[in-house]
């Protein structure tokens, strides 16, 4: 892959937490002349929901699988890892609300950390919006990781673009928003896995 030097130089540092420079729109827009056509492509498909769901698509997608492949080594990576940590929450959730019907999908337990985190998440959390904050911390971390080495790859602008997203969110983030988001969201999550269909839209 090429480097993208001039592009990644020009990029504000970005910190979890702060107001970001532009939204995640303005950013697809101000890198997509930078990239190749293959790589601009894919700027499309780096969402926080692991399964966005594609043009024309009607029938919406499902979890019970991983995405296929793109051909990007970091949108796979973080798709499979959001799909662990989304399946988990929702299983804890239903557990938790005592649920009767069980979530057709088993979650997996691959990747490790996004399992435990969800675990976590469920147990530190003393309200709705405080495990927000976990869960986004814990995904700021994993996409550094899933970044590599190669700091003007084509990683580095995928990865900055989730990272606006999460900062995004969480600038929109206030105790009653975030409490019904959460509850929604989730909520959504585990409608959606028993009946085989993603929630549209944007993950909140």
């Amino acid at each position: 892959m090429g480097s993208y030097y001039y592009l990644v130089s020009q990029l504000p540092y970005l910190i979890y937490g702060q107001t970001p420079p532009m939204s995640p729109e303005a950013f697809r827009d101000f890198a997509r002349p930078f990239l190749s056509t293959e790589d601009a492509a894919l700027l499309d498909l780096v969402d926080l929901d692991p399964h966005p769901l594609e043009s024309g698509h009607t029938g919406g997608a499902s979890y019970a699988e991983n995405a296929p492949s793109c051909g990007s080594d970091f949108i796979d990576g973080w798709r499979e890892w959001e799909r662990t940590l989304r399946l988990n929450l929702a299983k804890h959730r239903s557990i938790k609300a005592k649920r009767e019907s069980a979530a057709p999908v088993e979650p997996p337990n691959f990747p490790a950390d996004a399992s435990s985190l969800a675990t976590r998440a469920m147990a530190v959390a003393d309200s709705p919006l405080e495990g927000e904050i976990f869960i986004d911390r814990a995904r700021w971390n994993t996409i550094e990781i899933l970044q590599g080495i190669d700091y003007f790859g084509r990683n580095t602008i995928y990865a900055y673009l989730l990272k606006l997203i999460i900062l995004q969110r969480k600038a929109s983030f206030q105790t009653e928003i975030g409490f019904s988001e959460y509850k929604s969201l989730y909520a959504a999550i585990i409608e959606s896995v028993q009946s085989g269909t993603s929630p549209a839209g944007e993950s909140k």
